[in-house]
């Protein structure tokens, strides 16, 4: 009885698709290599059978760390079947890791995955003849259009738990000596002809200096008839083994005429057009998540919330209007009337509306802005086209010690930091690894995007090229700051980076729409936790003095306080005016970054105006520059609690891991201060 299943397949083949088809969650899925960093567990549906999605990986011989975590998972936890999956597209390469597997001596069930595609390439594999040849179970699918699947679950529950036949694919002296150590290899080792096959290749979590005494000459005798050593010698027997099985299950359907991936790839990865047209599709989806659509979606959102009587539509020459009569109360107004007319106190009804509400409604107005975002983006990613911006970058991001693949993380770092940092762990360098997890946090992740949207808005006349330029802007920031890191710090010689380029695909419908739900509402959650407890917080901190006594004036409160003390580190970018309204919000970034957004409305809605931000709002109090200033201190400065704590777990060194802090923090007021300054002197 099947109890137990492991996942295996190489990246980008459709693995961590089909893993949620079969348990119905929603794991991150993207159209370029490395998504799945360490292994994922579920239950397939209908059953009580545990599946584990592992990493990608290419063989059983581990270069890098996600492959030596499938490798120990299989080999140490023996599950009861592996599902390897397979693209079908690419069969030769695919069926290296799948001899592997088998000899293992663990059921293996091939699931050739990307039928769809291959039909339309004009080929067709012979599923029985690879069943035949192989002597293992395989099943036909389309994770993508979600054929097969039923037929897969179905094939797993009733699957009969018997090891799999022995393939003999090398030559005789070959398998003569792999059948010679095998009888030398303890019983306790399940795997045995792996084990002798790792044994003869010299891999040292199995090659002892008992099997080096007793085989090496005979291993040597082979190597030298063969002019190879013994781990070519194996990979050789295995491509020749594999073009036989191609050579028999593989055949020609129709001619192909048209390869639209490769057509694609002659205009978007051309040597000068490339980076100018990622720079013009980047710029157009901040044009329609934050400009056009996305903010006119925050005005609305924000009425809803607060109250008004006008709608506005930022248009790049110009705000169209929308007016709505009388307007309308707003869920905060409307909470504070209905406590005070029950004979609820005064505070209470403050507590709702210009702490709760205000403090939660500054960040959920963005919702639909971000929403738009992660959908485009998440349409970018699984088209395939973000598989082949690391591309472009390469020789620009070599020139910094780092490789096109560290881009990766930067793009997912759009969304959240988080996973970025945590993604980053696929780059092999060490000096690589640790410049991308120290300059990941630069890109403006979703909690950066308030910030962002709210002082364009309310200073730039929400002009959408000033939202690109940030971004654009940061792209900057990561090249100077790398070439800063290399130069004095990590001095890395970068490494070489090589990537299969993924065929563009037309995006899933249902998948786009579950991973734009399923950011978006960690989004809001992040709004209904630590925002909503941060608000109460900044509320109450607004309201008392140090012997916790309500105050009337939110500048003699304890937060005033708290916010003068340290209101001297923003004096340069600030333009010498100390607000400590600005000063204790652009701190209370390290919680979450959307708090900086919140916290100014608070302290805006308790101190009605007052005197803390010039004493017409805050936006009185920032000028062009001043703004500038600040928004670049809150976007590059260290990130937020979350993303600190993957970065601690990463570098896992103190000394690197303060060192990243520092930079991060140090760079941010650096540059804010002199837009700050040179604002000053104008």
């Amino acid at each position: 009885m099947i109890k137990t299943c492991a996942l295996v397949g190489n990246q980008n083949s459709g693995k961590t698709l089909l893993f949620n088809h079969l348990t119905g969650l929603n794991q991150k899925v993207g159209n370029w290599p490395g998504v799945t960093v360490d292994r994922k567990d579920g239950v397939i549906r209908g059953t009580d059978i545990s599946i584990t999605d592992l990493p990608g990986i290419y063989s059983l011989s581990p270069y890098t760390s996600e492959e030596e975590i499938s490798r120990q998972f299989i080999v140490n936890d023996k599950p009861d079947l592996i599902i390897n999956i397979i693209d079908s597209t690419s069969i030769e390469r695919a069926l290296y890791l799948t001899t592997q597997l088998i000899e293992l001596g663990i059921p293996v069930i091939a699931v050739l995955n990307m039928q769809d595609i291959l039909s339309k390439k004009g080929l067709a594999i012979d599923v029985k003849k690879l069943e035949s040849i192989l002597g293992i179970k395989c099943v036909s699918i389309s994770a993508l259009k979600k054929t097969g699947i039923k037929e897969l679950i179905n094939t797993i529950k009733n699957f009969n738990n018997t090891r799999v036949r022995e393939n003999k694919i090398f030559n005789k002296e070959i398998e003569s000596l792999v059948s010679e150590i095998e009888k030398e290899i303890d019983n306790d080792i399940f795997e045995k002809r792996f084990a002798a096959i790792k044994i003869f290749e010299r891999d040292k979590r199995y090659y002892n200096k008992y099997y080096a005494e007793k085989f090496n000459e005979k291993i040597e005798l082979i190597e030298r008839e063969e002019k190879l050593d013994s781990e070519e010698i194996i990979a050789g027997a295995r491509y020749d083994y594999i073009e036989k099985i191609r050579d028999v299950v593989v055949t020609k359907t129709k001619k192909n005429n048209v390869n639209l991936t490769a057509k694609a790839d002659k205009i978007l990865l051309n040597k000068w057009f490339a980076i100018p047209i990622f720079l013009i599709i980047m710029v157009l989806i901040y044009l329609l998540s934050v400009g056009l659509v996305g903010g006119a979606t925050v005005n609305i959102v924000d009425i809803l919330f607060n109250g008004g009587d006008t709608i506005e539509f930022p248009l790049p020459w110009a705000a169209y209007e929308v007016s709505l009569g009388d307007g309308i109360t707003g869920l905060g107004p409307l909470l504070a009337d209905s406590i005070t007319n029950a004979g609820g106190s005064a505070w209470a009804a403050s507590l709702v509306a210009d702490g709760v509400v205000a403090g939660v409604g500054a960040v959920l107005n963005f919702v639909p802005q971000i929403m738009i975002l992660f959908l485009l983006l998440s349409l970018l990613e699984t088209s395939g086209y973000m598989g082949r911006v690391t591309f472009l970058f390469d020789r620009l991001f070599k020139k910094l010690g780092m490789s096109g693949q560290s881009l990766i993380p930067f793009i997912v770092g759009t969304g959240c930091s988080v996973p970025a940092i945590m993604g980053s762990r696929t780059i092999e360098n060490k000096n690589e690894h640790q410049m991308t997890v120290t300059l990941t946090p630069f890109m403006p992740c979703s909690a950066k995007l308030p910030i962002i949207s709210c002082f364009v808005g309310g200073i730039f006349g929400a002009n959408w090229l000033v939202t690109a330029g940030m971004y654009i802007l940061a792209i900057v920031v990561i090249v100077l700051s790398g070439f800063i890191l290399n130069k004095f710090f990590v001095k890395n010689k970068s490494t070489s980076y090589i990537q299969e380029l993924p065929n563009y695909h037309i995006p899933s419908a249902s998948y786009v729409l579950q991973d734009v739900g399923s950011k978006t509402w960690a989004f809001i959650k992040r709004a209904g936790t630590i925002i909503f407890l941060c608000s109460i917080v900044v509320w109450v901190l607004l309201n008392v003095n140090y012997q916790f006594q309500y105050v009337e004036n939110v500048d003699e409160s304890l937060l005033a306080d708290i916010g003068r003390s340290i209101s001297w580190i923003f004096a340069p970018m600030l333009g010498m005016n100390f607000s400590w309204g600005a000063s204790v919000s652009a701190i209370q970034g390290l919680v979450a970054k959307e708090q900086v957004v919140s916290s100014m409305e608070i302290i805006t809605a308790v101190g009605e105006g007052g005197n803390v931000f010039g004493g017409n709002g805050m936006f009185s109090f920032f000028n062009g520059f001043s703004a500038m200033g600040y928004m670049i201190f809150t976007l590059f400065s260290a990130p937020c609690f979350g993303a600190i704590g993957a970065m601690k777990r990463e570098l896992n060194n103190g000394h690197d891991f303060w060192r990243a802090i520092l930079f991060q923090t140090g760079l941010a007021w650096l540059l804010a201060s002199l837009v700050g300054i040179w604002g000053a002197l104008l």
